[in-house]
């Protein structure tokens, strides 16, 4: 499979911490990976320098052949890498309708100025616009909710609603902050769902999840990190059984799996 990600020796400190300490990983085209760790293992901040938010101390990230810029989040949504938080980041005002359409405007054609005159090339591209959010909130099964405020919804609808809004940035690799946290069983189950409908519809997806349960039947791969070290990349049976990550997770005792 081709290579859509390329992290290499990514570093980062904050202070006298190292949050992050080498991490080299692979992600490929077309497979959901996931990456997992105990509390303060450094996944966020992974997410966080990948996204654009932190400026890595060392290393570098290569996307489809190509580095990526460090501390500018526009430039890596543009080259194709959206994400969602793991606390809810919605346009709390806003219906969600209006939120998926905020996520399109970064690939808008319209320039300012015929956005402000209302002409006829800019109004049918906003209609364009309204009409691939409506899709996109009948895709993530909510479209019910197009003329709802994003924070009369559910939690789960809400996030429901944030996974809208970065695919509607077109990206070719989703990064998930754990989607599945705060929800009940039926709410996961649907949430299993919708991720491998994302990846076979052609979205590569970076999971961080709590939940070790979802992680091992939902990913293709996964990274385990540890005080902010790689400690196993491998598929998900094989990382069940090994030694570093149950004492990670269980400090010794029985599997990886039995964390769920």
């Amino acid at each position: 499979m081709i290579t859509l990600l390329d992290a290499r020796n990514v570093t980062k400190r904050f202070g006298g911490l190292t949050a992050l300490s080498d991490v080299s990983l692979t992600i490929r085209k077309g497979e959901v990976y996931g990456l997992i760790g105990p509390n303060g293992a450094g996944k966020t901040t992974f997410f966080n320098v990948l996204t654009g938010a932190y400026v890595p101390d060392g290393g570098e990230l290569v996307f489809n052949g190509t580095e990526l810029p460090s501390g500018k989040p526009d430039q890596v949504v543009s080259a194709g890498i959206a994400r969602t938080f793991q606390n809810i980041r919605l346009f709390r005002e806003m219906t969600a309708l209006e939120n998926v359409m905020a996520g399109h405007h970064i690939r808008s054609r319209a320039n300012p100025l015929s956005i402000l005159l209302q002409t006829r090339k800019a109004k049918e591209e906003e209609r364009l616009i309204t009409e691939r959010a409506f899709e996109l909130l009948r895709y993530v099964g909510i479209e019910r909710f197009a003329d709802t405020v994003s924070k009369n919804l559910s939690y789960g609808d809400q996030r429901r609603l944030e996974i809208a809004r970065a695919l509607a940035t077109e990206p070719q690799l989703l990064a998930l902050d754990e989607p599945a946290a705060g929800m009940n069983a039926t709410e996961t189950a649907r949430l299993r769902e919708l991720v491998q409908t994302i990846r076979h519809d052609g979205v590569t997806v970076l999971l961080i999840e709590h939940d070790v349960k979802l992680v091992m039947g939902l990913c293709d791969r996964l990274a385990v990190l540890d005080f902010g070290r790689k400690i196993a990349e491998d598929v998900p049976a094989v990382v069940q059984k090994n030694d570093a990550v149950i004492s990670a997770y269980l400090g010794g005792h029985g599997t990886a799996g039995a964390a769920a």
